[in-house]
Parts: structure tokens; sequence; C-alpha cells
């Protein structure tokens, strides 16, 4: 039978469960990554599984989130994560090395392989054909421990691509494109697979900006096949030994089809203010722009800040724009100064960071009061930049330099002929800051700063649950809405006491006092409920708040499933009519929900003030062992 890439990688990874769409399976995970905003918590809790050393093929600890160190809380957490990591077995990426998505494409992904990440932006390998899939610390700490990752067999959604990309558009285009077309709930159950004779045409770093902004669909991941190009790429990192051929059989069945012709597209831009408010870019050109940041984990590479100092050299950015560029990596920077396209930035004005995700999780770069700033970041939620009521576009690099050279939203078609240029057939590595893992058997201390706090007890289900509605929220609700990042709340993602002081704190400043008179509670929301971040304390922190039941239209992957694994009840309305139905504040009563929990019910009755409703759990055996025991950890000791 003819297979999809997704279907040979999953075969040969399968350990539980069989390959049905729409089943629970376990799959092997080859590599893990972590990244310090929710690594530090992630080892805490690998360190409450209790074994020597990871299990995995390789796993990899970075640093690249909390890079500003105002005060001792990020430098102390820094120095707990290289210490975990001599410890148990684990590379060691330090601050100011680069972001783990471009890191591990040059240095570590190979083809055919599982990778397991907690970072929603995991999928970035999937462009050099791994299967590479974002979750919540703990499963990452589970998978580390030698565990299988669950997940529901997803559908495959295959994208043809034909063409060419034209000069001025690039492969974010694409993604813009298919945002456009199918919105941020498009790929909700789905691997989003590229084929066709378009895939040629692109790089493994075009393919990668790809599948890392395919987060943005909701999809479960997105692959490319491993072909020559992906050979060409390993070959210049000094990897050429990595590469496999994986390509779909021919008449392999896609679940759906969707055709992007490439040569057809023109340059694309996201308005405020989410990633699938699509238009091209000459519907908004002209309008005044204060800030350009270049770089993230999205277009971040050699490749597109070549494209930058190359369309700026012998320019100056304009007088009313703060151009900003963070490089993917050390060897990001260290092949973009060897070739002395550095100097060009500086002489154009370009305020160049270390390498890090820094403004795209709102550690630092705000923009200023009513201002736009244009982005090539994955996301634009509502005040992710650290300024309230922000105006964020996500654009291309190209969009980017053009409207820094005329300080407003330009079509970069208006400007000069296309720079010429290539990359090198060989890269200097940029990866002696790299730390490899320490052999086994060495004594080392771990070393705690004080904001380190201990992995909190979560009980188990009760027979009967009581509460209050605490919050009602709209459609779309992100992680950010639950669990804001910025600088101030990003260093006590390790404190859990500390940081659930701020659940929900952008959309409603007296949740947390209302959650804590309440004693224990229930939010309700619309469709597609924790879209965006992976980060796992948006259900965390909640959790230690006693919100043990969330009841919405519908959920997003890996927010259900961080839900579920520290011990909150993710039901969805039967009736979604019945969402209108219940308000702020109201008293709750689910009866008998440790019995039907026990007994397998699909449907359980929800009491509200004398009236009552059917509401749905759609969960897996194995998750209802997870939640009867009160969360992942309980039921894994």
């Amino acid at each position: 039978m003819a297979k999809t890439v997704t279907e040979k990688i999953l075969e040969n990874h399968l350990v539980e469960g069989r390959l049905k769409k729409g089943e629970e399976i376990g799959i092997r995970i080859d590599q893990t990554l972590t990244q310090d905003a929710t690594g530090t918590m992630a080892y805490l809790e690998f360190e409450a599984i209790g074994i020597p050393r990871v299990r995995t093929e390789l796993s990899v600890c970075y640093v690249d989130h909390n890079l500003v160190q105002s005060d001792f809380k990020n430098a102390d957490d820094h120095r707990f994560l290289q210490s975990i990591a001599r410890k148990y077995g684990l590379y060691f990426s330090p601050p100011g090395n680069g972001i783990s998505h471009q890191i591990h494409l040059e240095r570590f992904g190979k083809p055919g392989r599982t990778l397991l990440g907690s970072d929603s932006h995991t999928p970035t390998g999937g462009g050099l054909g791994m299967l590479a899939i974002g979750a919540g610390g703990l499963d990452v700490a589970m998978a580390m421990a030698g565990r299988p990752f669950f997940l529901v067999m997803p559908k495959v959604y295959g994208v043809k691509l034909t063409g060419r990309l034209p000069e001025w558009v690039s492969a974010r285009d694409v993604l813009l494109e298919l945002l456009r077309q199918l919105s941020v709930k498009g790929g909700v159950g789905y691997v989003m697979e590229y084929f066709g004779p378009g895939v040629k045409e692109l790089s493994v770093t075009d393919r990668a900006a790809i599948t890392n902004f395919g987060a943005e669909l909701g999809a479960t991941t997105s692959v490319f096949p491993s072909d020559e190009n992906t050979k060409k790429f390993l070959e210049s990192q000094g990897r050429g030994s990595d590469w496999e051929e994986l390509t779909a059989d021919q008449g392999a069945h896609y679940d759906e089809v969707i055709e992007i012709d490439m040569s057809t597209l023109e340059p694309l831009i996201a308005c405020p203010s989410s990633p699938d408010n699509v238009v091209k870019v000459r519907e908004v050109a002209g309008r005044p722009v204060s800030q350009v940041l270049v770089g993230s984990c999205s277009n971040s590479s050699l490749r597109d800040l070549m494209l930058v100092s190359k369309v700026l050299d012998g320019k100056q950015v304009h007088n009313d724009v703060s151009f900003e560029i963070n490089p993917g990596s050390r060897q990001v920077l260290e092949n973009l100064t060897a070739q002395g396209d550095t100097l060009s930035l500086i002489r154009a004005g370009a305020r160049i960071h270390q390498a890090g995700c820094l403004g795209c999780i709102g550690m630092g770069q705000a923009p200023a009061t009513d201002t736009i700033s244009l982005r090539t970041f994955p996301r634009n939620f509502p005040g992710r930049s650290g300024t309230k009521d922000d105006h964020v576009y996500l654009c291309s690099p190209e969009v980017a330099v053009a409207s820094a050279l005329n300080g407003c939203i330009t079509d970069p078609r208006d400007l000069d002929a296309y720079p010429d240029f290539s990359l090198p057939l060989k890269y200097l590595p940029g990866d002696q800051r790299i730390e490899p893992p320490k052999p086994e058997g060495e004594s080392i201390n771990i070393i705690r700063g004080p904001n380190i706090a201990s992995f909190p007890e979560f009980d188990p289900v009760p027979e009967t649950w009581e509460g209050t509605v605490l919050l009602k929220t709209a459609d779309n609700i992100t992680t950010d809405h639950i669990m804001p990042a910025g600088a101030q709340i990003l260093p006590l993602r390790s404190n859990i006491p500390a940081i659930s002081e701020f659940v929900f704190n952008s959309i409603d400043l007296e949740f947390v006092q209302r959650a804590k008179m309440a004693g224990s509670g229930m939010v309700v929301g619309g469709e597609n409920y924790g879209q965006g971040s992976s980060r796992e304390h948006a259900a965390l922190a909640p959790r230690y708040l006693e919100v043990r039941v969330k009841l919405v239209k519908s959920f997003a992957r890996i927010h259900k499933a961080n839900l579920i694994n520290f011990g909150i009840l993710p039901f969805t309305f039967t009736s979604p009519e019945d969402y209108d139905m219940i308000e702020q504040g109201a008293k709750v009563v689910i009866p008998d929900l440790r019995k039907g929990l026990e007994s397998g019910a699909e449907v359980f009755v929800l009491n509200v003030a004398g009236n009552k409703f059917n509401i749905s759990l759609d969960v897996s055996e194995r998750h209802r062992e997870i939640l009867l025991a009160g969360g992942l950890l309980n039921w894994a000791r």
C-alpha cells in the first residue's frame, strides 16, 4: 500500500495502538528539545520521575527565551539547566547561542527521526524530513524517560506545491497564503505534508520557515520529504552522513489536498491581531511603521539575514524606524560576519541583538504606543509584544526590509532589482559553545536558585465535583491570554506559586483573587480554546489555583493534552448553543464524576442553578486513568 511520509515515520516508530485515523497511538521518540521558558519545569518533572539518565537517542537543553538578566532569576535558571544537562546526559546550548529550532536544524536534526519539543514551533524540524511535534513539558519529560508519546492518529493534509517563487516573494508567503485560505483552525487534527514538483524549488531553510509557521494552522505538525536538497543542506553543515532519502510513495493517499502554485503568489502580510488575518501587502501599503524586527525562529536563517544585508548595502534605514535583527544562531551570525554582511547591517542603522527569541516572546523589543510594528515572527496575538493594544503585522524579510527603508509598509517589488546572492557550500559550524553530554557516572550536583520551587502535589478527582464558573471567554483564546509571557512573568516559570498570580492577567485582573475565594472553579470558553504556545503553565498554574474543569466548544491539541496531564477535565459542549446559557459566577455541579470516568462515560451532566446540561468528554482510556489519578505524574508513579 502506498504511504505518505507521515505514515512511514509513524509506522517505523509505532509502539502502542494501530495506525487508524482517530485512534490513540503511542510512538517512540528519538530526540527531544526543550527551551528555558518551558524546560525548567520539564526538568523538575523529569527529576520527579526518578531515573538517572535520559533514554532518548539525543536530547538537547536550549536557553533562548529568558535572556534578559534584569535580576538573579533567569541567570539562576540557566545554571540550573546546565547542571541538569550535565547530570542527566543532555547537550546544553547556553544563552546567546541561538534559538532551539534553528540550531537543531543545523546541528542535530535527521530525516526520518521523531522529535518532541516543549515548544509549539518544534515542527521546524519537518523542513528536514523529521516528524517534529510540539508538546507540553511533562510529555517531553516522559519521552526523555523512555516512555512513548501518545497522540490521536492524525489525518494527513497534502499540500501540493507547483511553480517557483517569484522575486521578492519568499517561502513565508506560502504559509501566509495557507493561513489566508484555511485559518488558524484549518490544520487541527492534521499533519500538513508537502509534496509536488514545487518542493524541489525550496531549500531546507525555506522549508523550515514553512513548517515553523505551520504551527499557526493548529496542525499536529508539518513535514517535507527528504531529497537532494536535504542532502545538500546536511553536507553544507558537515553532516552528510545523517542524510537518508524519504519521500511519499507514488499514489499515496491524502485525506485532504490543497494546491499552491507558488509562481502566482505575491507578497502577503498578516494584519493585527491574528496570523490568519492575511491580505496582500499592496492593500495596506503606505501605513507608517515605527519598528521592524527581522528574526525569531521563523525567519532568522543565514538566507534571511543575507537577503536583508544585500538590500541594505549602501542604504540607510528610515530615521523614524527602529530596525532590529535577532539572528537565529551563533552559526548564522558567524557566517554572516565572515562574509562581510554584518557590516552592511551596522552601517544601515540596524540594531543587532544576541541570537535568541527576544521580542517574539515579549522579552524586550516592545513597540511604542499606538504604532505599527512589522515582524517576521510567527505570532501577533494581542499584547504578546509587551505593549497593550499593539499593532503587530507579520511579514517576510523582503517586506520587512523594504518597509524599514521607506518608513511605511512597502511592497518589496517597488525596490530596485532583486539582490544576487548564494549560500555557502560549507558553513562555519558555530557550535563551539554547545556542551556535549557528560560521561555517565560522574558525580554532579544540581544548582538551584531561590526562585526554583518544588513541583506541587495534586489530588485525585472527587466523586462529585462542585465549583464556580470563574470566567467565561470568547473564541480563539490563546495560551498567552491564559498565562502571559513577557519580561516580568517569564522568569517565574520555575515557581508555580509565584507565576499563578498572573493567570488570565491580560484579560481579567480579578481572576486570581476570584479563584482563591471560590476554592474550586471552572472556565467556560468558545472555539479553539488554548491555541498558540505549548506552554504547560497555561494548564499547570490554573490547576494550582484549583481550576478543575474547562468547558469549551473546542480545544487546541497541545493545550488539551496539557490540561489532562495536570488533572483538569477538558469537557466540550454537547450542544454548542448551551454556551449562551452559562454565565460567569454561576454555581455548578458535576455529579458522579469519578464514577463516570471509571465507567467510560462520554456524556456527563452539568447542573447549573437548577438547570441540567449534557457535556462531553472525548478522551482515551489512558487519559481517563490520568484524570482519575489527578495528573500524569501521579499516574506514572
